[in-house]
């Protein structure tokens, strides 16, 4: 197969899109936190009022109905953005990166697509170098701000704010998207401290990147805190070195992170979603229809019952951006169908790679000398796509579902 040359993408002022998987789980984990403690009493009304104290409204958005017990019906999409804003503690830790920073960029932009039943689960990420429309969006103060044929999506935040992300991913992708929620750094090291930390896997020679400190040996490494910060904000140090690699490393924390939220271990232990539940109700900022924990009980009891095969973690299809050799356009030819797909709920087969950049490789293909022995996944193998399995995607659509297990394609540079 063929591979076209991926830009390199020119490296930005503050510590971007290294938040990514760990915000988009965050809403996750409240879904999830909600639904396992219940719904009445003193600790949904709290909730209730911590996450909803910086609402936003989305414009354009379609109509929801009011939540209600019982399983969200028919289908949702949740966009969760991860902009570059600095805490008090990612101030600490990230130094002249944060000093410096220039106004709020949404480098991080996740389309979550639950389907109607039977449910599937599509989790897209968009390349924050990626140049799409934006339309016109009204500001949060009732300003106006003008539409663009050629924007940069991480620039869309600070343009316009969360609304106008949500219209402009809406009418790229054509997924009605009711639900929103930006988070910036401070909560990624908050929530795995939470859970106790995610086992992740390093392939390859080991990662070493001195842009984010991380000097590691190949094997098997449990992450919480500060090292899962580093972990997912690597870039340098694993595949082709790209923010397309760093993507697919993304995925893998997130689907790792995914399996232990969801996991009996975790909603059976009372303490640890009580603490979960407050992380992100102190850190996740969601759109006015969030801002419920009905809702997101709702949410999750729509989530509960999927099977892995059909969580898809995809990665948008893009080329070089005829204009900028470090921006990317979508693949329109490779994107459609998966878009189609997704609002259909047709089932998907994906035949790319794990990471079509090396970000990283799937664990039977990791079996070297230099690389970690795979943890033994009790998936069954992957069946030959075919049409009558699902829509089968493009090669060029890299990704996985949440059987499968990847390794970081490590390189010590």
């Amino acid at each position: 197969m063929t591979r076209t040359p991926v830009a390199q993408h020119a490296p930005h002022r503050t510590p971007s899109a290294w938040g990514s998987v760990l915000r988009m789980l965050g809403i996750g984990a409240a879904v999830v936190a909600v639904s396992a403690l219940g719904i009445g009493g003193f600790i949904a009304a709290d909730l209730a009022v911590r996450v909803g104290q910086d609402a936003v409204d989305l414009e354009d958005a379609p109509e929801v109905a009011p939540p209600s017990l019982g399983a969200y019906p028919g289908e949702f999409a949740v966009l969760l953005v991860g902009t570059d804003e600095c805490g008090e503690v990612s101030t600490q830790k990230l130094g002249e990166r944060c000093v410096d920073e220039e106004g709020i960029r949404n480098d991080v932009n996740l389309l979550v697509h639950v389907s109607a039943e039977p449910r599937k689960v599509s989790v897209v990420s968009l390349p924050r170098d990626l140049i799409l429309e934006v339309p016109e969006c009204t500001r949060e103060d009732g300003s106006v701000a003008s539409g663009s044929s050629a924007a940069v999506i991480n620039t869309v935040f600070e343009r316009a704010g969360l609304s106008c992300v949500v219209k402009s991913v809406a009418e790229a992708s054509g997924i009605d998207i009711g639900f929103a929620a930006k988070l910036s750094f401070d909560g990624v090291m908050e929530i795995t401290d939470a859970i106790g930390g995610v086992e992740i896997c390093i392939g390859g020679t080991g990662i070493r990147d001195r842009h984010t400190g991380i000097d590691w040996d190949p094997g098997l490494r449990t992450v919480s805190g500060y090292e899962a910060l580093q972990f997912i904000r690597v870039r340098k140090g694993i595949g082709d070195g790209s923010d397309l690699a760093r993507i697919s490393n993304q995925q893998q924390y997130m689907s790792r992170l995914a399996k232990t939220i969801l996991s009996s271990e975790t909603l059976t232990d009372v303490p640890k979603v009580l603490r979960l539940a407050n992380v992100i109700a102190d850190n996740v900022d969601p759109s006015r229809d969030l801002a419920n924990p009905v809702r997101l009980a709702q949410l999750a009891l729509a989530l509960k019952d999927v099977p892995f095969e059909e969580f898809k973690f995809l990665q948008l299809p893009t080329v070089e951006a005829p204009s900028d050799p470090n921006r990317v356009v979508t693949d329109e030819s490779a994107a459609g169908p998966m878009w189609e797909a997704i609002r259909t709920g047709e089932s998907m087969q994906i035949t790319g790679e794990a990471s079509n950049h090396g970000g990283v490789v799937a664990e039977d293909a990791s079996a070297s000398p230099s690389a970690p022995a795979a943890p033994e996944s009790t998936a069954p193998d992957a069946p030959t796509p075919s049409a009558t399995e699902g829509v089968v995607l493009s090669e060029q659509i890299s990704g996985i579902d949440l059987n499968q297990q990847t390794c970081s394609g490590g390189k010590r540079r």
